[in-house]
């Protein structure tokens, strides 16, 4: 049976330990941490889209928390679809296009961001794919999240029991992938209003409304806690590397188009014009 075949029928824990011993035989990768303290989103994500296209090394960004709320969407996003765009334009929320796919978000000082970037053969036996990565992840914060809670990977979710505290996205080029995470440690309910209830969305939401379907991480285990443990997993897999920004930008050059994107107050008009116009009421 080869290792891929392997790695996919074998039970949870003997999984982990053959990814672990097939580390071992090949030695650690390296992995450089980063640790961010309320950088912005979008220039967390300038960071990011950066180091997936233009760095051959394995990358672990974390920061905890974004100095002011901002809506984050999926690199096809529509805002008329997604987003309640009146009261958005009314409290001139920014509304960012991300380079990956997957869902809305609207992220503030409450929310966690991991950040996982990485070279395609990094992790022996998983494969450069959604589904696979995405399992491999599911492994990773089953050992942050062990004892804690009723934690599981549903869909690409990661949940307490059936609310959703995580959401990823991904993207996958042809020698690299990254995986990043919002974690909700904490949100304010009436941040939520800015979003539409998706047309596409998990099966396990059964049509909940936002507040129904996520939960706090701060009701389960302390901030602090959270990252730390979540580096230490990471040390199963990776030689952690500490670093700082200074370094990288000594490091990368600065010449770099990146395809994340602050939307326009001119796009966002025309999309509340368009959800009037979709319900019958006139913009003049």
């Amino acid at each position: 049976m080869s290792d891929v075949r392997r790695f996919q029928t074998a039970p949870f824990s003997m999984l982990v330990l053959m990814m672990k011993q097939q580390a071992g035989k090949l030695g650690l990768p390296l992995m450089n941490l980063l640790r961010l303290n309320g950088t912005p989103i979008l220039q967390q994500l300038h960071l990011e889209e950066k180091l997936l296209r233009t760095s051959s090394d394995n990358w672990c960004i974390i920061n905890d928390g974004t100095d002011t709320p901002a809506i984050v969407m999926g690199v096809s996003g529509k805002p008329s679809e997604l987003l309640e765009v009146g009261p958005v334009l009314r409290d001139r929320i920014p509304v960012i296009r991300r380079f990956t796919g997957g869902g809305t978000v609207i992220v503030d000082s409450g929310t966690v961001f991991i950040t996982l970037i990485c070279n395609k053969d990094a992790v022996p036996g998983m494969q450069p794919y959604p589904r696979s990565i995405m399992s491999w992840s599911g492994l990773l914060y089953n050992e942050v999240f062990r004892g804690i809670g009723d934690f599981k990977l549903r869909e690409n979710d990661y949940v307490f029991g059936e609310r959703k505290f995580g959401g990823n996205a991904q993207s996958i080029t042809k020698n690299r992938w990254i995986h990043h995470t919002s974690f909700l440690w904490d949100y304010a309910v009436g941040n939520m209003a800015y979003l539409k209830q998706p047309a596409r969305a998990p099966k396990y939401r059964l049509g909940r409304d936002h507040t129904e379907f996520i939960c706090r991480m701060k009701e389960y285990l302390p901030r602090s806690v959270f990252i730390e443990k979540t580096v230490e997993s990471i040390e199963s897999y990776f030689s952690v590397n500490p670093t700082n920004s200074e370094a990288i930008d000594a490091s990368q050059g600065a010449e770099f188009v990146h395809s994340t994107m602050l939307l326009t107050r001119q796009e966002l008009e025309e999309a509340s014009a368009s959800q009037l116009k979709t319900i019958g009421v006139s913009s003049v």
